[in-house]
């Protein structure tokens, strides 16, 4: 599914993801909804920082860069980046990915339905330290 980009305002649906902490907040007109573990980039990847909104959605994407790697509920937001779910959820917590910001995948289905819901150009994700 692609995608894209309408007029901005004020988004009604933000994904704060902090480094720092590993855990992605999710609030709806700024009410909190779900805080959540997840994994962003281990020593030597990059999580890029800055406020993005999603551009692209794919219910299970394949890495085209890490021997297709699935990326279920992939929620992307800057170049290659996403937003996605993972089985590794011993991770979750500690910088552990290539970059992309990784949830439990029963979480990254409930974010990748609301970013459906609300809409791409109502949503931003944040990605901060």
């Amino acid at each position: 599914m692609m995608l894209f980009a309408l007029p901005a305002g004020a988004a009604t649906l933000v994904a704060r993801v902090d480094v720092a902490t590993q855990t992605m907040t999710v609030m709806h007109h700024g009410d909190v909804l779900y805080e959540w573990k997840v994994s962003t980039g281990a020593d030597g990847f990059v999580t890029p920082r800055g406020e993005f909104r999603p551009y692209r959605m794919h219910k299970l994407w394949l890495s085209r860069t890490y021997n297709s790697a699935p990326m279920p509920y992939a929620v992307f937001y800057d170049r290659g980046w996403a937003v996605h779910g993972t089985d590794a959820v011993a991770k979750l917590g500690l910088p552990a990915s290539h970059g992309c910001v990784r949830l439990d995948t029963p979480n990254a289905e409930i974010f990748y339905n609301l970013v459906r819901q609300y809409g791409a150009g109502n949503t931003r994700i944040i990605v901060e330290n």
